[in-house]
């Protein structure tokens, strides 16, 4: 009989392994893991028996498996514990549906609009008013030295 491999027919899930079927990322969390998990079995060992030292190796260095194994929807466990501790501990509870009209946002910037447009017009009539050498908001006829000589 002919034996069968499976193929995945979606190859953004295959995951190259480095070593003895390990991807990078959990040969690096198992080397950290042995790093922290191998002295505390040894100090735990000198001041209890051997099963407490045991116990105690495994709840250090389980957290660093679940970092190394732990895969849900595609993330790895500390993008989901990302996610989880920012809906359940920094966001609002309560996150009501808003929407930006788009009549609404119209009618705001054509009164923003009409706003600018009124400072505008009122700052142009003080500089008007203000301004020397201006009649009733016209520049006066102002003579030049040539028109001057000509007239002598």
């Amino acid at each position: 009989m002919a034996s069968y491999i499976p193929v995945p027919r979606d190859l953004t899930k295959v995951k190259s392994k480095v070593a003895f079927n390990l991807t990078k990322r959990q040969l690096i969390c198992f080397v950290i893991a042995a790093a922290i998990g191998v002295p505390t079995f040894f100090l735990l060992k000198k001041i209890g028996n051997s099963t407490f030292a045991a116990m105690g190796m495994m709840i250090v260095m389980m957290p660093l498996f679940f970092f190394a194994m732990y895969e849900k929807n595609g993330q790895p466990l500390e993008v989901f514990l990302h996610h989880f501790i920012q809906a359940t501990f920094i966001r609002p509870k309560v996150r009501p549906y808003q929407t930006d009209n788009y009549y609404a946002a119209l009618m705001r910037q054509e009164k923003a609009v009409k706003e600018v447009e009124k400072i505008v017009s009122e700052s142009e009539k003080k500089r008007h008013r203000n301004a020397p050498g201006l009649v009733e908001g016209r520049p006066e006829k102002s003579t030049s030295n040539h028109q001057r000589r000509s007239e002598k």
